[in-house]
């Protein structure tokens, strides 16, 4: 019998159980990470157990579940966040942690560089940070009476915000950043900002995207701001338009490192793969509400249409 740790940064599973489907995107990547690792031959309570651990993006419970975690001794540890791999490197340097939906695991210390991470860690980044650009080209081919633009962002995560910020003079679109710390500063940023006109909002990818996505596609309709974000599941929430990589094929992938590590593999061999496969999903209800006229091109190119 084997051992798998899984540390996610999302809600509880029951409180994720209990959403409408569109929202149970936390319970959908492990199901698609225990679907990956069954076609691989590990099967639960055959040869493999997952210990799982959802910390609600709230530091103190990822210190105390990677703890937790460590304790059982696993043969290799799954980390859902940026913030549950700090959490975990925190905890152990020797156990081997595959990791997804990390932003710039090289600038953050995660890895020695992507092509030979090197010590315990390797996985999946979620971003390259000139990707991070495309949000404000599709807020301006959606929106294009748009000239500014509030990027909302976890606390410290000032990188994807400056691959924006270099580029906005191009799109005449003056950004600023909004830290999104808790529901409340999250609320009084938007209505501060939403009392000028023309404004839209670019929601950055990481967990907090996740977490606070109700309070933010609600303050998005009352304020009727235009919004892209980076996962299509807050477009099927009611979001007006997303584009990101396809979350579900990262927890696939991560299955094969792990089977990989759980046969021998060193993790610090393996390489940090980026994004191959990205998605754009378009709520045309919201984009109606919103008095948005979808250009034909947009349109195209979408992968998922909600009307």
């Amino acid at each position: 019998m084997r051992r798998i740790g899984v540390l996610m940064s999302l809600p509880a599973e029951d409180v994720l159980m209990s959403l409408p489907a569109e929202d149970q995107n936390g319970h959908d990547r492990i199901a698609a990470f225990r679907q990956a690792l069954r076609e691989r031959g590990w099967a639960e309570g055959l040869n493999v157990r997952l210990d799982v651990r959802w910390a609600d993006d709230r530091k103190e419970l990822l210190r105390k579940y990677a703890a937790e975690l460590v304790a059982l001794a696993p043969d290799v540890i799954l980390a859902g966040s940026g913030l549950a791999v700090l959490a975990l490197q925190q905890a152990t340097r020797t156990i081997p942690i595959v990791f997804t939906a990390t932003t710039n695991p090289v600038a953050f210390g995660y890895v020695g560089s992507l092509s030979r991470p090197g010590g315990n860690i390797t996985g999946f980044s979620n971003v390259e940070f000139p990707f991070s650009t495309k949000y404000l080209e599709l807020l301006k081919e959606i929106a294009p009476a748009t000239t500014r633009a509030a990027v909302l962002r976890p606390p410290g995560f000032r990188l994807q915000f400056g691959a924006i910020a270099a580029l906005a003079p191009a799109y005449q679109v003056a950004v600023s950043p909004v830290e999104m710390r808790d529901a409340a500063e999250i609320e009084r940023a938007v209505a501060e900002f939403a009392t000028e006109p023309k404004g839209g909002l670019i929601i950055t990818a990481s967990s907090h995207a996740t977490v606070y996505s109700k309070v933010i596609i609600d303050l998005a309709a009352r304020y009727r701001l235009p919004a892209v974000y980076p996962n299509r599941l807050h477009v099927a929430s009611g979001g007006l338009v997303s584009y990101g990589p396809a979350f579900l094929d990262q927890f696939r992938q991560a299955a094969d490192y792990v089977d990989r590590v759980l046969k021998g593999a060193n993790p610090g061999d393996l390489p940090v793969q980026t994004p191959s496969t990205y998605e754009m999903a378009l709520n045309l209800k919201t984009a109606k509400a919103l008095g948005l006229i979808v250009p034909r091109i947009v349109l195209a190119r979408a992968t998922e249409i909600i009307e």
